[in-house]
């Protein structure tokens, strides 16, 4: 019989999930509406500081409703951050806008305000003004908010924050998801609390987060019969995944403990291994570390090549992964600009997420030490 799977990041269920799930058969709330949507958005906008949440089908679908509410239209740059999940940048084509892309910066691997900067210096000199920065939290570490909130007042351009893989995490006590005019949040099946699939849109805009719900509700008019004046969309969250969304939110401490002990073993690990590098958090910051990641340096140890290690930790049946590659290097978006250097690249091309899920136990995590000592052994 093979060893068991040791995946990246799977979900973590709890028991409060279950009963909150029939609760809601029991009621019949099993449609987009019903009592836990409500629980779920309420509690969110709790935890994160932001005044209100309207719950949708992902975290795709949050940022495709905050760029429509931003009237983002055809032709339209948006400037995104490139070093991050495809479902970042998609929702821009959706609007037939045009992404521009914009390097990371090494302290925290998101958003470089400088690269930002000159992209904005650059379309203003062009007499075109970019609707909206969409800036990442990635892997669970808060972007330098400070200086792009900075840039984003002087220029006068909205900021969408994909927090997708950062609820939990904050800069000086304040949560991500509350820095933007919108913030997002995904809850997929690998991320730090799960619905199984969705995702959520904040503001602290009553009237904007009114307008995603009608947006993500078929854009239904007030009227007895099925009447729209515009184009909406099926992305509102049913009950029964809010329902699992409550439960999960309750132990979000819990598992953010538990993630931030996984960088920790992996620290300790490599602790005496000369070029490896992790993400430090920096000065104020607090990272959720919903993933658990690592960059090779070959120079200092060329025994460290990432896709050696990544298939020999497959062998073992263990998932680990290379970082995101870059937008600006997707086929998709070849043609498309970008601003800036080579971090994205070299993070992704030096880079290996580790397994990383809340409910690994000691025997799996021996198991994953031991399957590392003996990569380094060879």
């Amino acid at each position: 019989m093979g060893k068991s799977k040791i995946w990246l990041s799977s979900p973590h269920m709890g028991t409060v999930e279950l009963k909150n799930v029939q609760e809601a058969f029991v009621t019949n709330w099993v449609a987009p509406v019903g009592p836990f949507i409500n629980k779920f958005e309420e509690n969110l906008s709790a935890c994160t500081k932001v005044k209100h949440t309207a719950v949708v089908q992902s975290g795709t679908a949050a940022i495709h409703l905050a760029l429509r509410l931003l009237e983002v239209g055809t032709g339209d740059v948006v400037l995104c951050q490139s070093f991050t999940f495809i479902g970042s940048s998609n929702p821009i084509s959706y609007q037939n806008a045009e992404p521009v892309f914009i390097d990371s910066e090494p302290e925290t691997w998101n958003m470089c305000p400088e690269a930002l900067e000159t992209a904005i210096k650059h379309h203003l000199n062009q007499g075109k003004k970019p609707k909206a920065i969409l800036v990442v939290h990635l892997y669970g570490m808060p972007a330098k908010m400070k200086e792009i909130t900075a840039i984003s007042e002087q220029y006068e351009i909205p900021i969408i924050e994909d927090a997708a893989e950062a609820l939990g995490s904050s800069i000086n006590g304040k949560p991500c998801s509350s820095f933007g005019a919108f913030g997002v949040l995904s809850f997929n099946g690998n991320k730090i609390i799960t619905t199984s699939g969705g995702g959520a849109l904040q503001s602290n805009d009553e009237i904007a987060i009114n307008k995603a719900r009608f947006l993500s509700t078929q854009a239904r008019d007030d009227a007895p019969h099925y009447e729209h004046s515009t184009v909406g969309y099926n992305y509102r969250m049913s009950n029964i995944s809010a329902a699992i969304g409550v439960g999960q939110l309750e132990v979000l401490e819990d598992r953010v403990k538990a993630k931030r002990e996984n960088h920790a073993f992996y620290q300790d690990l490599f602790k005496e291994v000369e070029g490896v590098h992790f993400l430090e958090e920096p000065k104020g910051f607090f990272s959720n570390r919903w993933l658990s990641c690592v960059v090779f340096d070959q120079e200092k140890n060329k025994k460290l090549n990432p896709d050696q290690f990544r298939i020999h930790l497959e062998q073992e049946n263990i998932e680990s992964r290379p970082l995101w590659k870059p937008m600006h290097l997707q086929p998709l978006y070849k043609n498309k600009q970008f601003f800036g250097g080579k971090i994205a690249e070299e993070l992704f091309q030096k880079g290996l997420c580790l397994p990383s899920g809340s409910n690994l136990t000691l025997q799996e995590k021996d198991r994953i030490q031991n399957t590392i000592l003996s990569f380094l052994d060879q």
